[in-house]
């Protein structure tokens, strides 16, 4: 019986997250093929616009009214019915593909689906509590799934040519994800019910949104912290949003059209992935031994390198600067995500954690991530896509990344001379903090 949760909460995870990997990667190829290549940061910042109010709505009823693996069924539900119908407009329109049509049916599928990442760690936290399991050494493994099936799913598009330069092909990401969503519409509902509470709580939807937890900006070394969370924060989805057209658009140079790496430009990028999972483990080491300012800057400057390893990289001599930017994006997303969200826990009094956490995650997913992509959009508009030659395209890329790679070196350098870590109170990260602190594909979990 015991053995049977374990399976099945990590096939949940699984599917849960190969629906996101199935588009968040390969979507900038998507729209580029489409002839939308200037639009691409407006489907990347309204994942970060949704991100700040609709886990905290969908929350609220999951713990009130409707019980949370029947509310992740339904999101999931609209999730699907929304993104199969964006794959059915870019099918059926396949010569014309507009941006209105297709981004107002893309960003309902965003809008429910972004909620269901903290509904499925929710569902699984009360089926192992309901077994009577540990859930700091129960979670973990069955988290681990979720990160898989994200990497599962981005190779699928890959190599199954889901993600190519014909119509028929790059639509089907979009089929896919769906497909992946009904699924766990189905799936959800097997789950073990979850309870609900009815009773009013003090603390209501100012205490969900996190909106009280704006009182700590009294306190200049916290009001220090969150600003250059949202600094930070201004990285986090630019390589999501640009990565994979970056990569692909050395297929348009004579010199690189044959290569591999310009032809399979979300395996390379998968690798970020697979580098999470592993620097996820450096951190408990890391902060015991450097602290908390060090594992920070660490990502800080990651961020420098991870940008600047794409502007100096080329699918021929230079793939090895590629990986190596694939490599440091584990140390950039999670040593910043990961030990940011263990230094709130840790400066913030018990009765505001939630709303500090809630925060947190406002200023570096919802405002950094939604201005960063805006600013990104602009930048490569400027530089790439207001040129026709394909040489004059990659160069453009190559300032746009020297840009991010300045942009990320200012902002290390600032905390590096501003912040202070007074050290008033210290974290010792467990592994069930480490893992419920993190998430595949840049983003982090807002449980």
């Amino acid at each position: 019986m015991v053995k049977m949760i374990k399976t099945r909460l990590a096939v949940m995870n699984f599917l849960e997250f190969a629906v996101w990997g199935s588009y968040l990667i390969s979507l900038g190829n998507f729209l580029s093929n489409v002839g939308l290549a200037k639009e691409i940061y407006w489907f990347y910042t309204v994942q970060g616009i949704v991100s700040i109010l609709m886990p905290a709505l969908v929350g609220i009823i999951a713990d009130k009214w409707i019980q949370a693996q029947r509310m992740l069924s339904l999101c999931h539900l609209i999730a699907a019915l929304s993104m199969g119908a964006a794959g059915w407009y870019c099918l059926a329109n396949s010569s014309n593909v507009e941006f209105g049509p297709l981004f107002v049916l893309y960003t309902v599928s965003v809008a429910f689906f972004m909620p269901t990442i903290g509904l499925s760690n929710s569902v699984a936290y009360s089926a192992l509590n309901q077994a009577g399991l540990d859930t700091i050494k129960a979670f973990p493994p069955i988290r681990v799934l979720g990160t898989i099936g994200f990497i599962v799913a981005e190779l699928m598009v890959n190599f199954i040519h889901i993600e190519g330069v014909s119509m028929q092909f790059t639509c089907y990401q979009l089929f896919l994800s769906a497909a992946f969503n009904i699924v766990m519409v189905v799936y959800a509902l097997s789950m073990p019910k979850c309870p609900v509470n009815k009773q009013k709580t003090s603390g209501g939807l100012v205490e969900a949104l996190g909106i009280k937890a704006f009182s700590l900006f009294k306190d200049r070394q916290m009001a220090i912290f969150f600003i250059f969370s949202f600094l930070l924060g201004v990285s986090l989805q630019i390589t999501n949003s640009y990565g994979t057209p970056f990569i692909s658009s050395f297929q348009n140079v004579v010199e690189y059209a044959d290569s591999w790496v310009a032809k399979n430009a979300t395996a390379l990028i998968s690798l970020s992935q697979m580098s999470e999972t592993l620097c996820i483990l450096l951190i408990p080491f890391c902060l015991k031994r450097f602290g908390i300012k060090a594992v920070m800057l660490m990502s800080m400057f990651a961020w420098v390198f991870r940008f600047g390893f794409f502007g100096l990289g080329n699918p021929e001599g230079g793939v090895a600067l590629f990986v190596a930017s694939m490599i440091v994006y584990g140390i950039a997303f999670d040593f910043f995500n990961v030990s940011g969200s263990l230094y709130v826990d840790a400066q913030t009094d018990p009765s505001m954690r939630s709303s500090a956490q809630g925060l947190f995650m406002l200023m570096t997913n919802g405002l950094g991530a939604t201005a960063g992509t805006l600013c990104a959009g602009a930048v490569v508009n400027h530089f790439v896509y207001s040129n026709e030659n394909p040489i004059a395209q990659v160069e453009g890329w190559k300032i746009s990344w020297y840009c991010f790679a300045g942009f990320a070196l200012v902002v290390a350098i600032a905390f590096w001379l501003i912040f202070k870590d007074n050290n008033k109170k210290k974290a010792t990260p467990t592994k069930q903090e480490i893992y419920d602190s993190s998430d595949p594909g840049g983003l982090v979990v807002d449980e």
